[in-house]
C-alpha cells in the first residue's frame, strides 16, 4: 500500500534563497503585503500573513548576490499563495500592478482563478483564490478536470473596491 498524506496536512512555508534580502523584502513585504515577522540581521528574514510565524522564508546564505538559475534547469515553478475570497486577490494584484510589476499570465483554472509574476529574484509567484468545490469541473464519473481557460483580471481588481 502507498503512504498517503493525512487530508488536513497543508503546505506551511516556503523558503526561498535570495541574492538581495532588503530588495527581497521589498517585494514580499511593500508589494505582496507580507509582514516581517522576525529577521536575522542582513541574511535572511521571515515574512507572514496575519499572526502566523511564517510563510515565507528569505535568506541569502548561499546565494547574496547570485544571478537567477538559467532556463532550461531544474528549481522551483512558482509558489502560490491563495487569497480567502476575489476582492483580497484583487487587492493584492492591485498592488503589483501599482509597483510597475507587469504579469506573466493569468488562468481561470475551473477549480481557481490565478495570476502569475516573477519576484525579483527571478522565482515565479502564483497569487490565487480557491473556487468554491460545488463550482469545480468534473466529468460525467466524478473526476476532476481543471481547465486553463482565460481570467477577467479588470473584474477581479474591481472587486477589490
Amino acid at each position: 500500500m502507498t503512504f498517503k498524506a493525512h487530508p488536513a496536512t497543508r503546505v506551511g512555508h516556503v523558503h526561498l534563497k535570495v541574492a538581495d534580502l532588503d530588495r527581497a523584502i521589498g517585494f514580499y513585504s511593500g508589494v505582496l503585503g507580507f509582514a516581517v515577522t522576525q529577521r536575522y540581521g542582513p541574511q535572511a528574514a521571515f515574512l507572514a500573513a496575519g499572526d502566523y510565524h511564517h510563510h515565507i522564508g528569505l535568506n541569502t546564505w548561499e546565494s547574496r548576490g547570485a544571478t537567477p538559475p538559467p532556463p532550461g534547469h531544474s528549481g522551483l515553478f512558482h509558489s502560490a499563495f491563495l487569497y480567502p475570497d476575489r476582492a483580497a486577490l484583487g487587492a493584492a494584484i492591485r498592488s503589483v500592478l501599482e509597483a510597475g510589476i507587469k504579469l506573466d499570465g493569468a488562468a481561470d483554472h475551473g477549480v481557481s482563478e490565478a495570476v502569475y509574476l516573477t519576484d525579483p529574484d527571478g522565482n515565479g509567484v502564483e497569487l490565487y483564490r480557491d473556487k468554491p468545490q460545488d463550482e469545480w469541473p468534473r466529468n460525467a464519473d466524478g473526476e476532476l478536470r481543471m481547465v486553463n481557460d482565460p481570467l477577467d483580471v479588470e473584474a477581479i481588481v474591481a472587486e477589490a473596491g
